[in-house]
């Protein structure tokens, strides 16, 4: 039998087979990607500190983990601490995209004229206040495009699961070919069903950029995406 042929027949055999898999891999996708809004703007703000030292450590912290793979990252706490792969999938993950996060919060915020900063010290805000009612609500808005970037390209990265034996969708298609040694339909399923869930969420993300205004094309975060 070729094994390399593509047959109808087995792809729609296995296709309920993977599809189980697909609510694995959408909830770790956006538990992950909270995890990295949360702690993202975490870190944004402690970058900020009046306190040098704890800008600088938290600046190596943030240069430190981008600059190491994540699935060297999944590997590491996979195997030296007791969570589960799909614990270890969403928080490393979400940690490793919390770094590229907080640098699109950093370029929102440094966006917002000087002149707000001041009204608000004139109005007697507190600096809580002055966070809360008057700089995020202008830096979130105008970056929400670059955030559902991060959410797409993260979705796109949970293959990397499959590694530490998260039960997502290339690693049942994985499981399938090992099993039949027919691979071609399995794999070929799984990038069927990314494009499905990415494709419409890029022309969701194109209409979030009409709305909050185009990508500054002058500034290097956005310019570089996730390799910023």
């Amino acid at each position: 039998m070729n094994t390399n042929a593509w047959d109808w027949g087995f792809a729609f055999e296995v296709f309920p087979h993977i599809i189980k898999a697909i609510g694995v891999t959408i909830s770790v996708t956006f538990i992950a990607f909270f995890i990295a809004l949360t702690v993202g703007l975490v870190l944004t703000l402690i970058r900020r500190s009046n306190i040098k030292i704890v800008s600088l450590i938290t600046a190596g912290i943030i240069e430190f983990i981008r600059a190491t793979p994540p699935l060297v990252q999944l590997f590491f706490v996979y195997y030296a601490t007791s969570l589960n792969g799909f614990q270890t999938g969403a928080i490393v993950l979400g940690l490793h995209y919390s770094t590229y996060i907080s640098e699109i919060y950093r370029s929102g915020i440094n966006a917002v004229p000087q002149s707000q900063w001041e009204a608000s010290k004139a109005l007697n805000f507190t600096r809580a206040q002055t966070w809360r009612k008057v700089i995020l609500p202008q830096a979130i808005p105008p970056v929400i495009p670059m955030l559902g970037n991060y959410l797409i390209v993260l979705f796109k990265e949970t293959p990397l699961l499959s590694a530490i034996f998260v039960v997502e969708m290339l690693q049942v298609a994985q499981s399938i070919g090992g099993q039949t040694f027919r691979y071609v339909e399995p794999i070929t399923i799984v990038g069927f069903l990314f494009l499905v869930l990415s494709y419409p969420s890029a022309l969701f993300i194109r209409y979030l950029e009409k709305k909050f205004g185009k990508v500054d094309k002058k500034d290097p975060i956005q310019q570089r995406g996730v390799k910023a």
